[in-house]
């Protein structure tokens, strides 16, 4: 099979942290750019962050992994359930899908490993479980073209309609039936997907073998292209790695190829003091930081990083591994890369993504507050470069106005004080209007269908200092 490019082009969120409903289309139909970026703009707690959390949620059923617990606190108070909903382009020079693929999440106590009813006191503890999952697609080749229909429906009691898409799938042996659909429940009671598990995918791949049916390699081709996106190029880069620097650890997110071979993954390197790694990262972790100081010492001038091997050491387990320290080169002088700036190990733990999206078609980051810690100019202009010379997909979350004025705006969205239709797009700007001067317009005037900011009064916040100061006795 050819490789096919995956991006998403649409994300509908429902129930979901503080997006009671919000839809966002990441296509940029004004110019025909090869990169796709999307940036969301609006106040603190307005569904900026909800969208990187979808984002992350998919990729978590993409790859088959158990949901963590914690999605269960994200489904709105007065809710039952969220519903998450994304659209993909997966095309090649051949053929082109449109997927769809739906799923809702709810919030079950998790009984696993109680067999007790005397209570001990302690929060009962939850677990996410994914349900009512379908796939659908429509289709288009130079010598055929399908209409949108759905491949896998599990909101049944069976095992998944449509009948004849289950046929084609898995065939129709019993045994194999009663056994996927034992693995759907367990899946549900996992916090896992089923479409995307495992024991599902396997039995499709071995149907695969000397299969010629032209349907089935159609559904086959789709389901894998999904897979291989969630595992190896979907990544997500919240702010849990901004913590992570904070204390003095850099989280590295790579996705290395050269010579056909190629390696894809997020470690993490301490540094205050050495880090351990296994042996066979090290020539790895040296490669990444190669490739990345092409870059960095231009964006950054003069700077490059670069990975000090202190010696190998025995584990207890018996598996050889390196000590190394990571080492910034400036100025003809070598320190630990630790006592760089919050900005700089920023940028160092993102950047070979960024160099990823420039060069591949089929890869999506997401970030989280991208903005932290990097300068606003400097910010603008690398995303100016993605924007205009990428190829791959960058969605991201920032306070720093400064892309406003770098970016297209069809590269923009915002989020609204309504939190039944969180995110929309300006309308009304002109060609030569400047977005973040209209942007600030807007919030001051509220010239959109939709109120972009949730105002404030000065005098009150002044007055609220005041009382707070006279309460603590400061």
């Amino acid at each position: 099979m050819s490789k096919l490019d995956v991006r998403i082009t649409g994300i509908s969120i429902e129930n979901f942290k503080n997006v009671i409903s919000g839809q966002v289309e990441l296509v940029n139909t004004r110019k025909a750019y090869r990169t796709s970026i999307l940036g969301i703009y609006g106040q603190n707690g307005s569904g900026k962050t909800a969208l990187i959390d979808a984002i992350l949620l998919l990729k978590y059923n993409l790859c088959g992994q158990r949901i963590p617990p914690m999605f269960a606190d994200y489904i709105q108070v007065d809710a039952d359930f969220a519903k998450l909903r994304y659209v993909f382009s997966v095309k090649n020079k051949e053929c082109e899908y449109e997927v769809f693929y739906e799923f809702c999440i709810k919030k079950e106590e998790d009984v696993t490993g109680q067999n007790s009813d005397i209570t001990t006191g302690t929060k009962e503890k939850y677990k996410t479980v994914v349900y009512d999952e379908v796939i659908s697609y429509s289709y288009e080749s130079k010598s055929e073209k399908i209409r949108k229909s759905t491949l896998i429906d599990t909101r049944t009691d069976e095992l998944f309609l449509p009948a004849p898409k289950r046929e084609c799938l898995i065939g129709n042996d019993k045994k194999l039936k009663l056994d996927l659909l034992v693995t759907k429940r367990v899946a549900s009671a996992s916090s896992r997907s089923f479409i995307f598990s495992p024991e599902l995918i396997n039995n499709i791949r071995a149907r695969s073998n000397n299969n010629h049916d032209t349907e089935f390699l159609r559904h086959y081709q789709m389901i894998e292209s999904l897979i291989t996106y969630g595992n190896f190029e979907l990544f997500v880069i919240n702010t849990a790695n901004s913590g992570v620097i904070s204390m003095n650890a850099l989280p590295l997110a790579f996705k290395y190829e050269k010579a056909q071979k190629g390696a894809v993954g997020n470690m993490v390197i301490l540094l205050d003091g050495t880090s351990i790694i296994p042996e066979e990262m090290l020539e790895l972790v040296k490669k990444v930081m190669q490739d990345m100081n092409i870059v960095l010492e231009k964006i950054v001038p003069g700077l490059t990083i670069s990975v000090k091997d202190l010696g190998k050491i025995v584990q207890q387990d018996g598996q050889v591994a390196n000590r190394i320290q990571l080492m910034s080169h400036k100025n003809n002088k070598e320190i630990p890369l630790k006592y760089e700036s919050e900005g700089i190990k920023k940028i160092v733990s993102i950047l070979q993504l960024l160099i990823v999206i420039y060069n591949q078609t089929s890869i999506t980051v997401a970030i989280d507050e991208l903005d932290s810690g990097v300068f606003e100019y400097l910010l603008g202009e690398i995303l100016r470069i993605l924007s205009e010379k990428g190829k791959g997909q960058l969605i991201f979350t920032s306070h720093n106005l400064r892309p406003l004025e770098t970016l297209d705006k069809g590269f923009i969205a915002f989020t609204t004080t309504n939190p039944k239709n969180r995110y929309i797009r300006m309308s009304g700007v002109k060609e030569n209007n400047n977005l973040r001067d209209f942007y600030f317009r807007d919030i001051v005037l509220g010239e959109q269908n939709e109120e972009v900011y949730d105002h404030t009064n000065n005098a009150e916040i002044a007055l609220a200092f005041r009382e707070a100061g006279e309460i603590s006795g400061s």
